[in-house]
């Protein structure tokens, strides 16, 4: 049964209050059974909606789910994607409050930043790296409103892809001359190895990555801009991260990226 526009209203206020009131739901795929993905984007746009109102600006997108291992897990095919704010950015070597979260986890990615905007249908892994101004390492940091993960992919659409922050790499470099599809990760969490991977890992590709984002926003008009952020997607399974915690990103050819969490 379809939900109504005011359950899907009701949907989002619910998700909005939660990450105000730092209280995790329970999963709206269980308060509102049947649910389906498109929906569950109308809740996401509705909690966008909310955020640009209070005056955050948006500055790309991210893509998620796009792991073989995580798709078959949540029964889906294909990635999802949530919108970045300019208040999600954190910086190197300033310690990251985790009280502004709820159950974080953080995951090694490489971002895009596009030089020329992007919008499907037909954007080809070559359009995406002829687009790009530079590619960096980075760190997502996640997070889930929906009380200990339980999620399905109706779940983590509507809560913003499961978007919580990001760190960038200062080196920003050129993807012209690189096979995304072979750059190794390396992640370690206080010292210790916590996860690896390789760009190959993320959809095949990241570039292919961002491809299928221009293509699926391209459906509904949206382009990928000029200028924007995006983050490609995991190549390792997310590190759940607590107070005193330490994390450093190696993403061969691309660089390195930190961060602390107080």
């Amino acid at each position: 049964m379809a939900l109504s526009e005011s359950d899907i209203k009701q949907a989002a206020d619910s998700l909005i209050a939660a990450a105000e009131n730092k209280a995790a739901i329970a999963p709206l795929s269980e308060t509102y059974p049947g649910i389906t993905v498109e929906e569950a984007y109308q809740v996401q746009l509705l909690t966008v909606e909310h955020s640009l109102a209070a005056g955050r600006k948006i500055v790309g997108k991210k893509i998620g789910l796009t792991s073989p291992a995580i798709q078959e897990q949540l029964g889906v095919d294909e990635p999802d994607y949530g919108h970045l704010f300019e208040d999600m950015l954190a910086y190197q070597g300033m310690p990251f409050d985790t009280g502004r979260l709820m159950q974080p986890r953080i995951e090694g990615e490489i971002a895009f930043v596009l030089g020329d905007d992007l919008e499907g249908p037909g954007i080809t892994p070559t359009d995406v790296i002829q687009a790009t101004a530079g590619v960096c390492a980075a760190l997502e940091i996640i997070d889930s409103r929906v009380a200990d993960w339980q999620i399905k992919i109706q779940d983590t659409v509507a809560d913003n892809a499961s978007g919580a922050a990001l760190v960038l790499g200062a080196n920003l470099v050129s993807a012209m001359d690189i096979d995304l599809r072979h750059v190794g990760f390396v992640m370690t969490k206080n010292g210790q190895l916590a996860a690896t991977g390789a760009g190959a890992a993320v959809l095949g590709s990241p570039a292919q990555s961002v491809a299928w984002l221009a293509n699926k926003l391209g459906q509904f008009g949206i382009p990928l801009e000029a200028g924007e952020i995006i983050l490609s997607g995991a190549a390792a399974a997310a590190v759940p991260v607590a107070p005193g915690d330490s994390i450093h990103l190696h993403v061969d050819r691309l660089g390195e990226v930190a961060c602390y969490f107080a």
